[in-house]
């Protein structure tokens, strides 16, 4: 199960407020005949993104879309405070002003969006307030008033996550489960129709469960006491949620593939099977996870760089690259978002481990363009 059509960029990190990097003049390689170049930049929980497509020009119909640029900036919007606003207002500012100035896109060719994980917690704790001053004070920021900029419902992210990721061939058997920053949405299509797609919705994601267990451990800070606060997280209302919307969905009959993408599937691929470093999609199984999961806690050193390129047989270009991505995943999850994320996708996966009938895992790799990608796409088909 390979994305060959939507080959992704590895992510990029630009940092945290305006010291955003400004890039030369890009000289794209398209990949269509009759196409157009589109940006969609989308506010998540744990930050915003840039991704620029080129789709193909088709009458009345979803065209082929080819990732050209992925960019992101980690500001913690769903913290819901001054610092995390300001980085990510910056961070979505100086992103559009790239899109518009130098990749030359007009601006009714980008579009802004907010995830559904920011939509869910901010009616999740009350926090609307920061949502509508982050829209207003960007359409201020850039002289645009009426510009669109949607919250996007977990059920049109589900169904656009699942149209750019999964491949046409493993559409209908795939169960495609996002676990985001601030929840995890995803489903299947039960009824070969990509219009109406079978929901799976939690109100947990990687951040989420992480800052649920921060607020555990009151005095003691040690891992030891995050590890045991993080079980009974996991264990405690996130199991009952998990098992619910799992048995809800009725996907265990329907799906032979499970699929995983969002961040931690992304560094998990990364990490257990460094040496599939040119695959897009890499096959897992629940041990493997699960010793994963144990090793993370007892030995963390272990998924060190430099530890994990030694034992891959490969040439030294080769290792040079690996080591670049891998460095790029001790940048965006220390130990413990780690453990919080593979936590939480193991309670997942447990629900998929039938005695009769054995599920094929897969994690998926930067799929974060996926969803934007699709709802670009559709935005244009529209108009």
């Amino acid at each position: 199960m390979r994305l060959s059509k939507y080959k992704y960029l590895n992510l990029l990190l630009l940092g945290a407020t305006m010291g955003i990097t400004t890039f030369a003049q890009t000289s794209f390689n398209l990949k269509f005949k009759r196409s157009a170049v589109y940006a969609g930049i989308e506010v998540g929980s744990k930050g915003v993104k840039l991704s620029v497509i080129e789709i193909e020009k088709k009458t009345a119909e979803a065209g082929n879309f080819n990732s050209l640029k992925d960019s992101a900036v980690n500001t913690d919007f769903i913290s819901f405070n001054e610092p995390t606003f300001a980085a990510t207002l910056n961070a979505l500012t100086g992103l559009y002003q790239q899109a518009l100035t130098v990749y030359k896109i007009p601006p009714n060719n980008i579009f802004t969006v907010m995830s559904s994980g920011v939509k869910v917690l901010s009616e999740k704790e009350n926090n609307k307030a920061w949502v509508q001053k982050l829209t207003d004070s960007f359409r201020f920021r850039i002289s645009e008033p009426q510009r669109s900029f949607k919250l996007v419902s977990v059920q049109d992210e589900a169904r656009l996550s699942h149209l750019g990721i999964v491949p046409e061939a493993k559409r209908f058997s795939t169960f495609l489960i996002d676990i985001g920053s601030g929840n995890t949405k995803g489903g299947y299509f039960p009824n070969i129709d990509i219009s109406n797609i079978r929901l799976f919705e939690l109100t947990w994601g990687t951040k989420s469960v992480s800052n649920a267990t921060e607020k555990r451990m009151e005095n003691d800070q040690s891992l030891a006491n995050y590890r045991k606060q993080l079980f009974r997280v996991l264990e405690g209302s996130a199991n009952q949620e998990i098992v619910y919307a799992i048995n809800v969905s009725g996907a265990y009959n329907m799906s032979d593939n499970i699929a995983f993408s969002g961040g931690i599937a992304w560094a998990l691929a990364n990490l257990i099977h460094p040496e599939l470093n040119a695959d897009d999609v890499v096959p897992v199984t629940y041990n493997e996870v699960e010793q994963f999961y144990n090793r993370l806690y007892e030995d963390f050193s272990a998924y060190s760089p430099d530890v994990l390129v030694n034992k891959i047989q490969t040439t030294e270009t080769e290792k040079k690259t690996i080591a670049a991505v891998l460095k790029n995943v001790q940048k965006v999850f220390d130990q413990k978002a780690l453990m919080a994320g593979t936590g939480l996708l193991l309670r997942i996966m447990r629900q998929f481990e039938g005695v009769y009938e054995q599920k094929q895992f897969y994690m998926v790799k930067n799929g974060q363009v996926g969803w934007i990608s699709a709802y670009v796409d559709q935005q244009i088909v529209s108009q």
